[in-house]
């Protein structure tokens, strides 16, 4: 289980933190300058390079929302016109795509974060900049909300582009462009010209997501382990009756692959202060600190002492590594490999959860935080594009650079690992120097 450091502050990581930046800034540039975006968009490092994956085109946000953090981090005007400028250029597809769950990572990303830096006024006030951003948020979210199974009266979710039939742990992140274009005033229509409450359907999806991906103990989950989730869920479309758990990128229905707790952790931790300042009823706060208290939870005690854990928590190979939960993660094991971008998303859903709430929380963030902005985590290589080693793609059908001589996936990076790398060190940044508190919503 993890180890948390209860001395720790956010101040003590900041020489880490401006390290993290010097090679940020360096590796974004670098990628600009060579990759060619009719390629497709990079996903994963392969011995030390980015290449891309056709599977859907859900990083290419991230690509260039490292360019708009690395602004906000430092200041540098090269990168908020690169990020500004290729947004513009590349991401309007995104807007408008009806066959993806992935709108929060791509739009929110880029459109939201500029918006959020003209709110906060870092960036020159423009009228029809800011229509543009808002605009663009506007219909994400509206798009994103389209994509929706009904499985009851006040009841369904906000469906994976595996089809209709298919809820994903990862969505619960992604329903910030509901949360962004609710607070923008838009109106989302649909059939018979009703009007769909964008709130609604994502508290909608919550629900779902708490009650079928995520298990409690007791009640109809008493069979199983609090705080265990399952990548996905499958619904039968006659009657929207819930039929089985799944997963694509973990190793059993019935094990934890963790990169999925970590993308409920978070995007339950950050709904919780979205509802928090909104004002809503305890009723509905409550499913929100509940289902991120479970998880964070799990994940404390099914993680090694440093934070990093492994890419699920059910791995087959982990039973040869002995008593691999009470101490480090071992990168350069003969079984299993670690996922540090899982660490790196989950450190930041911690510290939002424990900011207000459980301070051990709040510990056990800095701790994994700690962990992922040191070596041999953090790339200060020039020659490696990517920013955060160690991370793990799609295991199960061995998508990922196995090193020669190695058993298994290590030394390499996505940009899902970089870009939330880089999140969580704004977060913390911001956190030790009074800066405004980073969230995704508008203020």
């Amino acid at each position: 289980m993890i180890d948390s450091d209860t001395t720790l502050s956010p101040a003590a990581l900041l020489p880490a933190i401006e390290r993290l930046w010097q090679a940020s800034g360096e590796k974004i540039l670098r990628l600009q300058q060579r990759w060619n975006p009719a390629d497709g968009t990079p996903v994963f490092t392969w011995e030390g390079k980015y290449t891309t994956r056709g599977w859907t085109e859900w990083t290419q946000g991230f690509q260039f929302g490292a360019a708009i953090l690395q602004y906000d981090a430092t200041g540098d005007e090269r990168f908020l016109t690169l990020g500004r400028n290729a947004t513009v250029k590349h991401m309007a597809p995104h807007v408008s795509h009806t066959g993806v769950h992935d709108h929060g990572f791509n739009n929110v990303s880029t459109y939201g974060n500029l918006l959020r830096l003209m709110n906060e006024g870092r960036i020159p006030e423009n009228v029809w900049e800011r229509e543009f951003y808002a605009l663009a948020l506007k219909i994400s979210g509206a798009v994103q909300a389209a994509r929706f199974t009904k499985t009851g009266p006040n009841e369904g979710y906000v469906y994976s582009f595996n089809g209709p039939q298919s809820l994903f742990a990862d969505t619960i992140r992604s329903m910030r462009s509901l949360a962004v274009a609710h607070q923008l005033g838009h109106k989302f229509m649909a059939e018979g010209d009703r009007e769909v409450p964008l709130l609604e359907r994502l508290h909608q999806h919550a629900a779902a997501t708490a009650k079928y991906n995520v298990y409690f103990g007791e009640g109809r989950d008493s069979w199983d382990v609090r705080g265990r989730v399952a990548h996905e869920s499958i619904f039968n479309l006659n009657d929207g009756a819930w039929r089985c758990p799944s997963t694509q990128q973990g190793y059993t229905p019935f094990s934890t692959w963790t990169r999925g707790l970590a993308w409920i952790l978070l995007g339950f931790a950050e709904e919780l202060e979205f509802f928090t300042q909104l004002g809503a009823d305890e009723s509905v706060l409550k499913l929100y600190r509940e289902t991120a208290e479970a998880v964070a939870d799990f994940y404390l005690l099914h993680t090694p002492t440093d934070g990093v854990p492994y890419w699920d928590t059910g791995a087959p190979g982990l039973v040869h590594l002995g008593d691999y939960l009470n101490e480090p993660a071992k990168i350069h094991n003969d079984h299993e490999p670690v996922d540090s971008s899982a660490a790196a998303i989950a450190a930041q859903g911690l510290l939002r959860l424990g900011k207000s709430g459980d301070r051990r929380y709040w510990h056990a963030g800095l701790t994994v935080a700690r962990t992922v902005l040191g070596e041999p985590y953090v790339s200060l290589d020039p020659e490696h594009e990517g920013l955060l080693l160690h991370s793990i793609y799609h295991q199960p059908r061995g998508w990922d650079y196995k090193p020669p001589g190695s058993r298994i996936a290590k030394g390499e990076a996505c940009m899902w690992g970089d870009y939330h790398l880089r999140e969580l060190a704004l977060y913390l940044q911001r956190e030790a120097q009074g800066g405004p508190y980073l969230t995704f919503f508008l203020k």
